[in-house]
C-alpha cells in the first residue's frame, strides 16, 4: 500500500548536559520550545559540503525569521578513533505504545531560563537494531542473530553507536542503549532466546505453526488480543521506537528485522501513516531487513505447508499465488522504507550487507536549532523553511514542518469541536489512542447494503475521572465515508459517556471498549476515515481504510453469493450502552441484532477457552426446488496446522429471513473449552444442493487459555458434538 508523504521535524526537544558524567542518563523538562532540524547539505556532485557557518543559514517558521541557537556539524566520515561510549547494562522497557518520547528535564544546578542545548553524541552515527520476534519463525530469528553478530564484530566503524531493541509478546524493550562496546553488544545479541514469540509469526508464511500444548503462560491477556493478528500493533511498535529515538536530535537509522508484515482485511492505514510521520518527526529512517533472505521454493511448495496435487502444483497460478503472498508481506515494509528515506533489503542471505548499506546512508550533516517565536499551545502545523545565504548553491534535505504542542484542558467546547474536525481532515493521523476497526457488508436490497462498522479501544488507555464515588469518561467519534470519486456518502458524529462503579472500573485495564455504527450504501469502492477522542486527556486515535462492497445482485453470475462473516465471542443486550451506542434506525437495519441482542464483532479474532465462538453470515439467492424452497448445507471446521481438529455436523438451511428477499441466515455457536490453546483456521463450508453451487469462508483465530483465576470447568462433550446452529 502506498501513502501520501508528509514532512515534519522533531518538535520541542532539549538536550542538556547532566550535572555528572557526560555519559550518565539525561533527564528532561520542557521550559521553552526548541525546534531541532537535521540538514543535509550537498553540492551538485552529491558530496557533503563541510565548513559552513551558522551565519550561512536562515530559518523561517511560517514565514517568520528565527534566530539559530544551535549549530553543530556532525562529521561521520572519519576513521580516526573516537572517545568510547561505555555500555550501560540497565535493561528497561520503552515508553508505552502511543506515548510520546520524553521531553528533556533540566539537570540540577542549571540556571533558570533557557538551558544551553548540546549534542549528546558529537560526530557519532546512531544505528538502532530492532528485532521483531513476533514476525519471525525460528530460522529467521537465527539468521538475524548471526548477521547482527557479524556486523558488530567485523563491520562497525569508529563513528558507529548501536542500540538494540526487541519486540515479542510484550512491549517494546530496550536491551542496550547506544554504545560502541562491541563485547557488550555481542553479549546482548547472543543472549537472544531463539524461538521466542515465533508462534505469533503471521499465518501468511512468516513462521511455523509450532504451538504446543496448552500453556497458561504463553500469552499476555488483553495486550495479546490486540497484538496477534492486528498489524497495527506491529506498526505501533515501530512508531514507539521512533518516538523513543526522538530524544536524540541526531539522524538515526532504525534497522527493522522481520519476516514481512502481512496485510490483512483489518489493517489500519492511519497507523501505517502515523508510524511514518513519527519517524519523520524524530529524524529516523526505517531500513526493514527481510530475515527470510533469498528463498527459492519448489513449485509445489516446501515441507512447511500443504501444496497442491498433481499437475496443479506446477501451474503458473500456483507459483504466482506463492509469489504474491511474499510480495504482499513486503509491501508494507517497502512503504515504511521509502516514505522515511530508508531502503528495503530483501532476497539476500547476507543480511549484514544490508546493515552496512543502511549505516552508510547516514553521511555528515548539520544540526540546527531555534527557539520558536510562536509560544501558542494550539496544536497547529508550523511550516519550516531552511535557506542558504551568500548565494551558496547546494541541495538541502530536511524535514519541513511540525505540529505545535496543545493543552487540551484549556480547550472550550468550540475548540474541542474544531479540533475534531481539523484532526479528521489532517493528513497526519493521530494514534495516542489505539483504535482497531472492522467493516462488514450485508445485502438489504438489490442496490442497497448495510455496512456495520465496529471499533475496539483498549480499556487500559482510557483515563477515568472520579465523580461522587463513580468513574466516568466521555468518548467522542467523528467519521466520514467517501466513494471512489471522494464524494461524501456517510457521516458519523457521536459521543458516549462511560460510567462504571468503583469496583468495576478496574476491569477496563483488561477489557476493551467497543463501539458500533453503520452505513447504508450501494456496492462500490469506499474509503472510511474515523476519529475517536477521549475527553479527559484529549487523546485521539484515527482509523482509516479502503474497502470494496461487491455487487451481489440476483442477476449477477457468480458462485454461491455470501455476505461478510462475523466472528464474535459476545452477544450484548441492545439496552446496555456502556460499550456501544447506536441509533434506533441503525439497529433496525442491522442484521447483527436478533431477539434484542447485538452480536459484537471480535475484530482481533482472539478468543479464550472459557468463551463461545459465535459465527454469522448470510447466503443470497440460492437455488430453489419445485416448491420454491432452498436447501443449503453448512458446516464449521477448525483446522490446526495440517490437521482438521473437528468439523460440525451439517446444518440444513431452508428458510429465508422475513422481508429480506432470498436471504438465508447462517448461525453457528461453538464452545471453545475443549480446544487446545493455539492458532486455528476456521472454515465455513456452504453447499447449495439445489443450485449445485458451493462456497467457503475462512479466517485465522487464536484461542487463549482461560484465566487462571477462573474455576475449572466440568468435563464437557467433544467440541464437534457441541458445535451447532443458532444461538
Amino acid at each position: 500500500m502506498r501513502l501520501k508523504k508528509h514532512f515534519a521535524v522533531v518538535p520541542a526537544l532539549f538536550l542538556l548536559m547532566p550535572a555528572g558524567n557526560a555519559q550518565d542518563t539525561v533527564t528532561f523538562t520542557s521550559q521553552a520550545n526548541l525546534v531541532v532540524i537535521d540538514v543535509s547539505v550537498k553540492d551538485k556532485s552529491g558530496k557533503v559540503m563541510p565548513g559552513l557557518k551558522k551565519g550561512d543559514f536562515t530559518i523561517l517558521e511560517d514565514g517568520k525569521p528565527q534566530a539559530v541557537s544551535v549549530f553543530e556539524f556532525q562529521k561521520l566520515d572519519s576513521d580516526e578513533p573516537l572517545p568510547a561510549v561505555p555500555a550501560v547494562k540497565e535493561v528497561k522497557p520503552a515508553p508505552a505504545t502511543g506515548v510520546a518520547a520524553a521531553e528533556p528535564k533540566p539537570a540540577a544546578g542549571l540556571p533558570a531560563g533557557k538551558p544551553k542545548p548540546i549534542i549528546r553524541f558529537q560526530d557519532r552515527r546512531l544505528v538502532a537494531l530492532l528485532f521483531d520476534f513476533s514476525t519471525m519463525g525460528v530460522p529467521e530469528q537465527s539468521r538475524a542473530q548471526t548477521s547482527a553478530l557479524q556486523f558488530i564484530r567485523e563491520q562497525m566503524k569508529p563513528a558507529d553507536l548501536v542500540e538494540i531493541l526487541t519486540a515479542g509478546t510484550g512491549p517494546l524493550k530496550i536491551e542496550q542503549d547506544f554504545t560502541d562496546d562491541k563485547d557488550r553488544l555481542e553479549e546482548v545479541v547472543k543472549g537472544f532466546h531463539i524461538g521466542v514469540a515465533s508462534e505469533l509469526a503471521a499465518a501468511g508464511g512468516n513462521g511455523d505453526d509450532t504451538a504446543g500444548e496448552d500453556n497458561g503462560d504463553a500469552f499476555v491477556a488483553d495486550e495479546t488480543e490486540f497484538n496477534i493478528f492486528n498489524n497495527d500493533r506491529k506498526l505501533a511498535t515501530l512508531e514507539s521506537a521512533a518516538k523513543l529515538l526522538a530524544a536524540f536530535p541526531e539522524k538515526k537509522a532504525l534497522l527493522y528485522f522481520s519476516a514481512g508484515i502481512e496485510q490483512s482485511g483489518h489493517d489500519n492505514q492511519a497507523q501505517l501513516e502515523s508510524a511514518v510521520n513519527a519517524a519523520k518527526r524524530a529524524n529516523v529512517a526505517f531500513y526493514p531487513i527481510d530475515a527470510r533472505g533469498l528463498v527459492a521454493t519448489a513449485p509445489a511448495g516446501d515441507a512447511s505447508s500443504a501444496g497442491g496435487r498433481g499437475a496443479s502444483s506446477f501451474t503458473g497460478a500456483n507459483v504466482s499465488a506463492r509469489s504474491a503472498s511474499r510480495d504482499n508481506s513486503q509491501e508494507t515494509l517497502s512503504t515504511l522504507a521509502s516514505d522515511t528515506g530508508g531502503r528495503l533489503f530483501v532476497d539476500d542471505n547476507d543480511l549484514s550487507l544490508g546493515m552496512q548499506k543502511a549505516r552508510d546512508d547516514i553521511s555528515s550533516y548539520y544540526i540546527l536549532g531555534y527557539y520558536s517565536s510562536n509560544g501558542k499551545t494550539d496544536g497547529k502545523y508550523r511550516r519550516v523553511t531552511v535557506k542558504l545565504n551568500n548565494n551558496i548553491q547546494a541541495k538541502l534535505d530536511y524535514k519541513s514542518g511540525y505540529f505545535g504542542d496543545k493543552d487540551f484542558k484549556k480547550f472550550n467546547s468550540t475548540d474541542k469541536e474544531n479540533q475534531l474536525e481539523q484532526a479528521l481532515m489532517l493528513g497526519d493521523p493521530l494514534t495516542d489512542l489505539s483504535v482497531s476497526g472492522e467493516l462488514n457488508y450485508f445485502r438489504l436490497a438489490r442496490d442497497r447494503y448495510y455496512v456495520p462498522f465496529s471499533i475496539k479501544i483498549p480499556g487500559a488507555e482510557i483515563a477515568l475521572a472520579k465523580s461522587k464515588g463513580n468513574s466516568h469518561t466521555e468518548l467522542e467519534f467523528i467519521g466520514q465515508l467517501r466513494d471512489d470519486h471522494t464524494k461524501l456518502v456517510g457521516v458519523v458524529r457521536d459521543g458516549i459517556t462511560i460510567k462504571l462503579a468503583e469496583q468495576t472500573a478496574a476491569q477496563l485495564t483488561s477489557h476493551p471498549i467497543a463501539y458500533g455504527t453503520g452505513f447504508t450504501v450501494p456496492p462500490g469502492t469506499y474509503t472510511l476515515k474515523f476519529l475517536a477522542r477521549e475527553n479527559e486527556t484529549g487523546k485521539m486515535g484515527t482509523y482509516e481504510t479502503k474497502f470494496v462492497i461487491p455487487d451481489l445482485a440476483p442477476d449477477k453470475p457468480a458462485l454461491l453469493k455470501t455476505s461478510s462473516v462475523i466472528w464474535s465471542s459476545q452477544r450484548q443486550p441492545i439496552t446496555e450502552s456502556i460499550a456501544s451506542v447506536e441509533k434506533k434506525k441503525v439497529l433496525e437495519a442491522d442484521p447483527l441484532v436478533q431477539d434484542g441482542q447485538k452480536l459484537v464483532p471480535s475484530i482481533t479474532h482472539v478468543f479464550r477457552k472459557d468463551q463461545n465462538l459465535y459465527v454469522y453470515l448470510e447466503v443470497y439467492d440460492p437455488g430453489l426446488d419445485a416448491a420454491q424452497k432452498p436447501s443449503v448445507a453448512a458446516t464449521l471446521s477448525f483446522i490446526r496446522g495440517k490437521t482438521k481438529s473437528f468439523e460440525s455436523e451439517p446444518v440444513r438451511l431452508d428458510s429465508f429471513i422475513p422481508k429480506r428477499g432470498q436471504t438465508l441466515p447462517v448461525r453457528f455457536q461453538a464452545p471453545l473449552a475443549q480446544l487446545a490453546a493455539g492458532r486455528y483456521t476456521c472454515q465455513i463450508n456452504l453447499i447449495d444442493e439445489t443450485g449445485r453451487k458451493f462456497a467457503f469462508q475462512r479466517t485465522e483465530i487464536v484461542v487463549l487459555p482461560a484465566p487462571k483465576a477462573a474455576p475449572a470447568a466440568a468435563p464437557a462433550a467433544a467440541p464437534a458434538a457441541k458445535v451447532g446452529a443458532g444461538y
